[in-house]
């Protein structure tokens, strides 16, 4: 499906899109409306139609079912997901398209919206996936003082990724005594993270992913936390471990994991090594993990060479590979999807940035 049917003279609302009438929900019967003119526009189609409802009374157009409504530049918003995934940064983006770094941020945050309510839409339909890998993707926000992991897992027949968390832990590894004593003085003035973080954000990733399992196979490295995470998930579990000091090649059982996590350096531009576009919020890093997410699962085939089918595809999810077009054919409404509790924080905006004095929520009426 494309946004050019909504443009159509044919084309005829099927709901009102005002989430306080009672005819929200497109399965409601008894809905009517009647036209309401037109309106002039700076984007192509310049002349649209208006409808209104007879319920509630607001006025609508087509446009207000579209993934561009009230954008200035909507021929941005759709070159977007091709842009993200290549490596590069949003400066270098709106470099490219002659608008503001601003422009760029905000239109990045509301493809992410639109990617998490798609891919929790599409979950809707509870695909079975029996033998999954679980890994922890290590980044960090802000500075390297304030480094978190992406808890990442993957369908191990199909490539296909299900879910993901994100949990903030405290910089380790080798240190000089200046950044020691520097770590020491962030903790005083920003407070800790959770030690048990990990353990309580791969139990989430967990326990949305084997919902209505019956059995499943979890495939994972010598990690600690993970052990501690899989005992009393709601169904029968069998626990594989694989070591970290394995060679990671086509033979080893965390394969599809590991090349997902080499992918997501590969295609986003702040988890590259020694990158000066790092993240600055973890929310907006979130935001762009999904945006990745939905391209490996649903836009871009599962290898590049040999298996053109795409991983929604080998797990049933779809009939044929989505283009971008189709992936933004229509407006998704937060109203109708249920979305998990942590992706629901990613959409509000609610993961904070302790580094940061202002954490700013999802607010904007027109783009929800």
């Amino acid at each position: 499906m494309r946004n050019d049917d909504l443009y159509s003279p044919t084309w005829t609302p099927d709901r009102c899109p005002n989430r306080n009438c009672r005819f929200f929900n497109r399965f409601q019967k008894g809905w009517s409306w009647r036209h309401y003119g037109y309106y002039q526009r700076r984007a192509e189609p310049r002349r649209l139609r208006r409808f209104r409802c007879n319920a509630c009374g607001v006025t609508f157009s087509p446009q207000t079912f579209s993934t561009t409504y009230w954008l200035r530049r909507p021929d941005i918003y759709l070159q977007l997901p091709t842009r993200i995934t290549s490596g590069a940064c949003k400066s270098q983006i709106a470099f490219d398209m002659g608008v503001a770094p601003s422009t760029i941020q905000r239109q990045i945050d509301r493809l992410g919206r639109h990617c998490i309510l798609f891919h929790a839409k599409m979950m809707e339909k509870r695909p079975r996936l029996a033998d999954i890998a679980i890994d922890g993707f290590v980044t960090f926000e802000h500075s390297q003082y304030h480094p978190f992991h992406f808890h990442l897992a993957v369908d191990r027949a199909t490539s296909f990724m299900p879910y993901f968390t994100d949990s903030e832990v405290r910089r380790s590894g080798r240190m000089t005594a200046h950044q020691k004593r520097r770590r020491a003085e962030l903790e005083r003035i920003r407070g800790r993270p959770d030690p048990r973080a990990v353990r309580k954000d791969v139990r989430e990733l967990l326990e949305y992913v084997t919902r209505g399992q019956d059995e499943m196979t979890i495939h994972s490295d010598d990690h600690g936390a993970y052990r501690w995470a899989i005992e009393g998930l709601g169904c029968d579990v069998r626990h594989v471990v694989t070591s970290s000091q394995d060679i990671r090649d086509r033979l080893n059982d965390l394969f599809e994991i590991n090349l997902s996590d080499l992918l997501t350096r590969h295609w986003l531009c702040e988890h590259k090594r020694e990158t000066i576009a790092y993240a600055k919020r973890r929310n907006c890093s979130a935001y762009r993990m999904a945006i990745a997410l939905v391209q490996r699962n649903y836009v871009k085939p599962r290898r590049a060479r040999g298996e053109k089918a795409t991983p929604a595809q080998l797990l049933g999810l779809c009939q044929e590979r989505l283009t971008v077009e189709e992936l933004l054919a229509r407006r998704l409404f937060v109203d109708e999807v249920d979305l998990p509790p942590r992706w629901a924080r990613y959409y509000w905006g609610e993961v904070d940035t302790r580094a940061l004095r202002i954490n700013r929520r999802h607010e904007l009426r027109y783009a929800r």
